[in-house]
């Protein structure tokens, strides 16, 4: 370093500090405890994620494993995806998908993530055709096989730009993974759901609607009186959503009315990701941002039982939040969620009753299949875990080697980027996540070798789903890609 920059940057840095202790006093009045200088901050702009947790606790493989094989079920064709996790279990083991992993078509379906909206609503496909919701809640048809657009429809309501935003929730929504960058002024969440000819549509400006799945025509809309965070899963006769307040409605599918709801603890802190119910017949388990499981009779709301994930001891106060982002999943007689807070736990569906439980800090829905359970960490970390006592086979840093320094100045204020993975899903013999260096990524899920890596050109933080043999990646842009 020459004499010159040293001086410089020692100039800049005795600046930076005279401005920041001449704005002390201003400092002291900001909500929210923004004013306190001895806290480590970090901060974002439009668009950009920040990860906020690093590897708190690392998952020790089992020595009575090692080196021992596990079974994996052969794959199946996916006829129908029509509901965000694929199956109103969301539990779908093995498909068959992409096997040449290679891109057979893009199409744009309208906005993307920016500043005020977030691409969060899952994939789902049925009939033929693709589902998608962009990012100011227009959903979109498109052809399955070519990827053609076969209708639009906007689900906003009139006066929406005062149906929407942080301010009308009446609650603060941090900036955490999967967020993006600055203050949302408009509705988020929600998602879509197909069945028997509908398109159940949720939304962050306090709609539930029904479309007609051949031609987009509105068959009913609901409002209601939060905005709605959580995708719909659709059973039976029922539609269910979970809103901001952590309150779960069932909504009946023809006429669109409310059968019943139940609330569970209000929790403003939330991840923006579109999670949604898991059902096995009678029984509807309920993710709420308070890190509770519920179980609910389907029938009538009753509760059954109720697990509160979250760790006693915490790191920071990000790791506070509790938030059940990633789907539940039910799964022979069992019910698989993780928080982010922390806690990854197998729970007897009639019960409730912990089987076993893990130190995971996750906002991806676990997979269940075979033998083992996978889950992706917030940190990157790939697990696979015995399905019966929770013991350890490997784990995989998915971030090894694509971990970078970005931005700063001068040599001042670089960042440590680690890319952010969605998923997995087990499509013909492949783990495949996404994530957000805009990579779809192929495993073998027996060793956790990486096989293969598809550019999709745009960022995507929502996991895959399967349709026809095709794997469906919707980018935050707002892409739609298709991959055979």
């Amino acid at each position: 370093m020459t004499t010159v920059s040293r001086v410089l940057k020692t100039a800049i840095v005795l600046g930076l500090a005279a401005s920041l202790a001449s704005c002390a006093s201003a400092r002291r009045i900001l909500p929210f405890g923004l004013g306190k200088d001895d806290t480590p901050r970090a901060t974002a702009s439009a668009g950009q994620r920040v990860s906020i947790l690093a590897f708190e606790q690392q998952l020790a493989p089992a020595a009575g494993l090692a080196g021992r094989d596990f079974f994996l079920p052969g794959p199946v064709a996916a006829t129908a995806w029509s509901v965000p996790g694929g199956a109103v279990e969301n539990s779908i083991e093995h498909v068959i998908a992409a096997p040449q992993f290679t891109v057979d078509w893009r199409r744009r379906i309208g906005a993307g993530s920016a500043r005020g909206r977030q691409v969060m609503s899952p994939v789902v496909a049925d009939g033929g055709r693709i589902f998608v919701m962009d990012g100011e809640s227009t959903v979109t048809a498109v052809d399955a096989g070519t990827g053609a657009v076969v209708w639009k429809v906007d689900v906003k309501p009139d006066g929406r730009e005062a149906a929407g935003g942080a301010a009308v929730f009446g609650l603060p929504v941090p900036f955490v993974p999967g967020t993006g960058g600055g203050a949302l002024s408009g509705g988020f969440g929600g998602g879509v759901a197909v069945a028997g000819g509908r398109v159940f549509v949720s939304s962050g400006y306090r709609t539930m609607s029904a479309l007609d799945a051949a031609t987009g025509a509105v068959l009913w809309s609901q409002p209601v009186d939060v905005p709605i965070h959580g995708a719909p899963t659709v059973a039976g006769n029922r539609v269910y959503v979970v809103d901001v307040d952590n309150q779960i409605i069932a909504f009946n599918t023809t006429t669109g009315l409310q059968d019943w709801s139940y609330r569970g603890i209000v929790e403003p802190a939330r991840i923006l990701r579109a999670s949604s119910p898991a059902i096995s017949g009678d029984t509807v388990i309920a993710p709420f941002s308070s890190g509770e499981v519920v179980a609910l009779r389907a029938s009538n709301g009753q509760a059954v039982w109720n697990q509160v994930l979250s760790r006693t001891s915490r790191t920071s106060a990000l790791s506070e939040i509790r938030d059940i982002a990633g789907r539940p999943v039910i799964s022979r007689g069992f019910v698989y969620a993780v928080s982010h807070s922390g806690v990854l736990q197998a729970m007897d569906i009639r019960t409730g009753q912990p089987r076993w439980s893990l130190p995971v800090a996750g906002v991806n829905a676990p997979l269940p299949v075979g033998d083992v359970v996978y889950v992706v960490s917030k940190s990157g970390e790939l697990t696979v875990i015995n399905r019966d006592s929770g013991a350890i086979y490997w784990t995989r840093d998915l971030n090894e080697g694509r971990v970078r320094q970005e931005g700063g100045f001068l040599g001042f204020w670089d960042k440590t980027v680690r890319p952010e993975w969605s998923g997995p899903i087990l499509a013909s013999n492949r783990l495949v996540l996404v994530n957000s260096d805009g990579e779809a990524v192929a495993f073998d899920p027996k060793t956790g070798v990486q096989t293969a890596t598809l550019r999709l050109g745009a960022p995507a933080y929502i996991a895959p789903a399967a349709y026809n043999g095709a794997l469906l990646v919707l980018t935050d842009d707002g892409e739609l890609v298709s991959i055979r």
